[in-house]
Formats: C-alpha cells, sequence, structure tokens
C-alpha cells in the first residue's frame, strides 16, 4: 500500500478544522476541475483532491487516518497491528489495496462497528520529549500536547529523574480511548536531551572544554568549574597539556544501573589576543632562558 498525504495535497496543516478543510477543497477543485483547467494533470490532480477530502471532511475516517501515523509521500506501508484490531477486520488483505479503497471500506464497516461488543483497546501514542541535561538528571513537569482524533490535547507529563537520551517513557492509559470496555491506550515519549551550551553527553558522561592560560597549565592552580548542581573546584595539575582530561567523578548524567557518570574537563591552552609591553618582555626573557623545544625530535639509532 502506498502512502498518501492528504493534508499535503489540500496545503493545509494536520491540525486544520473542518471549515479550513473545506475551505483547501473549494479553492483546489475549481483549480483542477478539468472544465476549468487546461493543464494535462488536471484530471488527476481533481481526483487526489477530492479523495483527500473525502477522508478528511468524515470524522472517523480523519481519525482511521491520523492513526496511521505519518509516512514519506509514495512510500510502502502497512497499518500497525493495534490500527487493524481497532479499524478494521483482520482478514484484510492491505498490501492490495489502495488507501482510498482501505478507508472507503471503513466506512462501509462503520455500521456494525458501533454495535459490536468486543472490546478494544485504545490507540497508543509516540512523541519526542526534549528535555534539558538538568531536568534528565532531576526529573521534570511538563506540558505536553498532542493530537487525538484530530482534536489538540495537553497533559501534563512528570520527567521522571535518571532518564537519558533514547530512554523511552511510558504513560499508561493516557493514550486514546479504549471502545466497548476495552483498556485505554498509552502514550509512549523517547528522550531527546536538548543541546546544552557547557556541557557535551556522552552516553552519562559529560564533557566540559576548559580554557587554561599557559602559565595556569604550567603552574597548576585550582578553578571553580560548573556542574548541573552547582560549582566545584577542580585541582589543576602542575604541568598539564592541552587536550588532557580531567576527571570530575560522579557529577555527570545517571547510568542504566543508577550510578552517575563524571565530567571530563577537556584542556584547551589559549594564549592571549593582545599583549602588553611589560608582558613581551616577560615572553622574550622566557624564550631566552627556556630551553623547552615542542618540535625537537629524538633521532633513533641505526640498527
Amino acid at each position: 500500500m502506498k502512502y498518501k498525504d492528504y493534508y499535503a495535497v489540500l496545503g493545509i496543516s494536520r491540525d486544520a478544522d473542518l471549515e479550513q478543510i473545506k475551505k483547501a477543497y473549494r479553492k483546489l477543485a475549481k483549480t483542477h476541475h478539468p472544465d476549468m483547467s487546461k493543464a494535462p494533470d488536471a484530471e488527476s490532480k481533481f481526483k487526489e483532491v477530492a479523495e483527500a477530502y473525502a477522508t478528511l471532511k468524515d470524522t472517523e475516517k480523519r481519525a482511521a487516518y491520523d492513526a496511521l501515523g505519518q509516512s514519506a509521500e509514495g512510500s510502502n506501508f502497512s497499518p500497525p497491528p493495534q490500527w487493524r484490531n481497532q479499524y478494521q477486520s483482520s482478514d484484510t488483505q492491505f498490501d492490495q489495496m489502495d488507501l482510498a479503497d482501505l478507508l472507503a471500506s471503513l466506512g462501509r464497516r462503520s455500521g456494525n462497528a458501533n454495535t459490536t461488543s468486543h472490546p478494544t483497546p485504545g490507540r497508543d501514542f509516540q512523541d519526542n520529549v526534549h528535555i534539558t541535561l538538568k531536568e534528565a538528571l532531576q526529573g521534570a513537569k511538563l506540558s505536553l500536547k498532542l493530537m487525538d482524533n484530530g482534536q489538540e490535547r495537553e497533559l501534563e507529563v512528570r520527567i521522571p529523574a535518571g532518564v537519558n537520551q533514547g530512554k523511552k517513557i511510558r504513560l499508561r492509559a493516557m493514550g486514546g480511548k479504549g471502545h466497548n470496555g476495552g483498556p485505554d491506550g498509552d502514550i509512549y515519549l523517547h528522550v531527546v536531551l536538548k543541546p546544552d551550551a557547557l556541557f557535551k553527553p556522552v552516553g552519562s558522561d559529560l564533557f566540559y572544554e576548559l580554557a587554561l592560560t599557559p602559565w595556569e597549565a604550567v603552574l597548576g592552580c585550582e578553578i571553580e568549574i560548573p556542574t548541573l548542581e552547582g560549582s566545584v573546584l577542580l585541582t589543576i595539575p602542575i604541568n598539564t597539556r592541552h587536550g588532557q582530561k580531567l576527571r570530575i567523578k560522579g557529577r555527570g548524567l545517571t547510568a542504566d544501573q543508577g550510578t552517575r557518570g563524571d565530567i571530563f574537563a577537556v584542556i584547551h591552552i589559549e594564549t592571549p589576543n593582545e599583549v602588553l609591553p611589560e608582558e613581551v618582555k616577560l615572553f622574550q626573557q622566557l624564550a631566552a632562558t627556556s630551553k623547552f623545544n615542542p618540535r625537537k625530535v629524538i633521532s633513533k639509532e641505526k640498527t
């Protein structure tokens, strides 16, 4: 079965109301009607618009169409098992059907659908939930909007503490309503971590870019480092090198076993953009006395 994006055909958003659907149809039907248009594809366009309108103007057909989810235009797809249980009989040969025929058959069966006593579970919903690193660590209460049978529904969702990238959160019985005594569906939220200005997450560890002056790296020092729970003092060892990673244990995100990851401060040694005359003299003195040569290559003895 090939997927058709009826909303795209009519040029409307997926939350368009009935009046917007009718308005879009009237405009496009007039544009592509074979009696009005001389375009070679006018008739096929007109039929495409009429097919989309026939589905989206009908509340039950639109709900069934929305429940199929979204796919790429023209791509092969098959209704998921739960959709088949709720909207269609199991013996239908889906691969041999056209999408319009499928929804038309739904209309023919709708008269019997309300009289059956067979319990049907409600529809499950899936969505991404975008949270900050701090919300992932500490948990959060968020407002989430979902489309249910063409209607927008707003939910207050509690994100548990300790989730991480890719984690799936199940909200039981918060999905579509069951029919004839069937259980309500669930909502599955896939956790996506928002980009952070300071930290790059890798698993449960966090990486932080720490800039040092040359003298801080050579002489060592103590520097205040941010974490998701306040700042900590990090000791910079003497002769710290560019690219070196200094570990702050147990200050990262929560791992699967309930333990905490670490923060790794990645050292970047920076030089000043502007140098005062007295600073130039100090650098000249250092250049004159230092024996350090970073380009020195130790020759190997020939054997």
